[in-house]
């Protein structure tokens, strides 16, 4: 009977053994799934303030060009009296 025992003991070892590495090697794969989902939405994050950032950026710009194309037009406008004025000696 002893025996037995302790045959069913051995055989039993190794699989008890090997559940704690299963545990641990879960638990490593659960933890490494966790880290990446953080690194995953930190990066998105970073990525939403620099598009963020960048529209900006094009907005400003934008805003810029139009001013600047205003003042082209409104100098074209007075270019000419101004031209038509230096040919005939006359004040704008």
């Amino acid at each position: 009977m002893l025996a037995r025992i302790a045959a069913r003991s051995a055989a039993r070892a190794p699989r008890a053994a090997m559940t704690p590495v299963a545990a641990r090697f879960y638990s490593e794969n659960a933890f490494n799934k966790k880290e990446k989902a953080h690194e995953d939405q930190y990066a998105r994050q970073h990525e939403k303030e620099q598009l963020e950032k960048l529209k900006k950026q094009i907005a400003d710009k934008k805003a810029e060009l139009e001013r600047l194309q205003q003042e082209h037009d409104q100098l074209n406008k007075d270019a000419p009296k101004k031209h038509f004025a230096v040919m005939h000696h006359q004040r704008p």
